[in-house]
């Protein structure tokens, strides 16, 4: 026993010193670049501001964590910090013109989504809660969806831009984030139900080369495939649609271990993709404009043209923090953030991120894998990282034209209160997967 507790607290010692070592590297990394930021543009006394904010998050993050989650994994929160770091520092550069308050208040939502992540990861409620009363809890998110489409509206005003957030003074929520977490929580608990028949029954070819598809898994699918064009439809969210469907086949198909259900979810999608090509026009500009931006380099197709450019102009090693030219690109503190960061960082600062977020991603299947023997805790994790690895796969294609544009946010780095929030629900879930059964270094 005193040896069991000895290697207990040799192994939260490591995950400490892991976690402090790296906060402390992205610390340096986010001065060093707000003091370059401002020998560019000038001091600003709300860059101080923004690095105290973060570095406290930073801390106390680690020290309750230490306190309450000792066995966890010792990359993921610093990985997630040093994204975020590195975001507020790109917005800030972008605020010297209209967005000026932007990196603020995405300081403020940091803040709120570091506490909202340490009460996901201490407590042990949020995993039950979606486990026991998943059906409940997915009422509640559709309800929110339903809510969405009759009383959407969008921050700026736009005229015939999605209306995808709920409204409540000056502080805008958009419902379909959370949802993501929701899908994920009941998918995961019905499947973990499902799990003795997935895997003995699926699609079971005979000696004549016939298949049999089980309601088990056709139904599903149908179904999460109807709830993607029901998203597309009513809120011309590409983006979500895709990315609620292509985490739903990955789980089944985890889940089921037949191939058949990748195949017939990628048919679906195939059809689903040229229906909406042929009914609705945002989905026809979008493909128009990936297939050849440069016939519309001045109108639809400007802001992908834009971030072409800027890539190009970025190199290999970027032309420095403020040096660039970004704000060419319209809503570039958003959507087109990842475009900003190959301007003035590069292809360096590109592969820096591609690779903390795949880090990130492993570590949530490597977290999948020491659950295996627990279908639920190691369906949630598989979940949670295919949510991280599509949207970042989504909207890095979409800047470098690679994939057709679908809006999505670049988990941690892209300005946005409610893909930031739930980025740390995440975060917090997997950190409390982790902690279930230790993850070593």
């Amino acid at each position: 026993m005193d040896n069991l507790k000895t290697r207990r607290l040799a192994a939260s010692q490591t995950v400490s010193y892991v976690e402090r070592t790296l906060l402390s590297v992205s610390g340096v990394f986010v001065v060093i670049n707000l003091i370059a930021l401002s020998l560019v543009r000038g001091f600003r006394a709300g860059d101080v501001l923004l690095v105290v904010l973060w570095a406290a998050a930073g801390v106390f993050g680690v020290w309750a964590l230490e306190r309450r989650l000792p066995e966890r994994d010792p990359l993921l929160f610093p990985l997630a910090m040093f994204l975020t770091g590195w975001g507020l520092v790109v917005i800030d550069r972008l605020s010297d013109g209209y967005i000026y308050n932007f990196a603020f208040r995405q300081t403020l939502w940091m803040l709120l989504g570091v506490v909202v992540m340490l009460v996901f990861a201490i407590r042990p409620e949020p995993l039950r809660w979606l486990r026991e009363y998943r059906y409940i809890i997915l009422l509640l998110g559709l309800l929110l969806l339903v809510s969405t489409i009759l009383f959407g509206t969008n921050p700026s005003g736009t005229a015939g831009a999605p209306q995808l957030w709920l409204g409540l003074g000056r502080i805008y929520f958009q419902p379909s984030e959370v949802l993501k977490i929701v899908l994920v929580g009941f998918l995961a608990s019905y499947l973990a139900e499902q799990y003795p028949a997935l895997r003995a029954e699926g699609v079971q070819l005979g000696e004549g080369g016939n298949s049999s598809f089980s309601p088990r898994i056709v139904g599903p699918v149908v179904l999460m495939w109807l709830l993607s064009m029901i998203v597309l439809v009513w809120q011309r969210d590409l983006g979500t649609a895709t990315l609620f469907f292509g985490v739903f086949v990955v789980l089944l198909y985890v889940a089921s271990s037949n191939g058949w259900v990748v195949i017939g979810g990628g048919l679906l999608t195939v059809v689903a993709g040229i229906a909406a090509y042929i009914l609705f026009g945002v989905v026809r500009l979008r493909v128009d404009i990936w297939i050849n931006p440069w016939a519309q380099a001045d109108g639809g197709a400007y802001q992908i043209v834009q971030s072409l450019l800027a890539f190009a102009s970025g190199g290999v090693f970027g032309r420095g923090i403020g040096q660039g030219v970004p704000t060419y690109i319209p809503v570039v503190h958003s959507d087109f953030v990842f475009a900003a960061i190959g301007e003035e960082f590069g292809l360096l600062g590109v592969i820096v991120v591609v690779a903390c977020i795949l880090i990130m991603v492993m570590r949530g299947l490597r977290i999948a894998v020491l659950q295996r023997e627990r279908p639920f805790q190691a369906l949630m994790a598989v979940g949670l990282s295919m949510i991280l690895a599509l949207q970042s796969l989504l909207i890095m294609g979409g800047t470098l034209r690679v994939l057709p544009l679908t809006g999505v946010t670049l988990p941690f780095v892209s300005y946005g209160g409610s893909s930031l929030l739930t980025s740390f629900m995440i975060l917090g879930l997997l950190l409390r997967l982790s902690g279930e059964r230790r993850v070593t270094v």
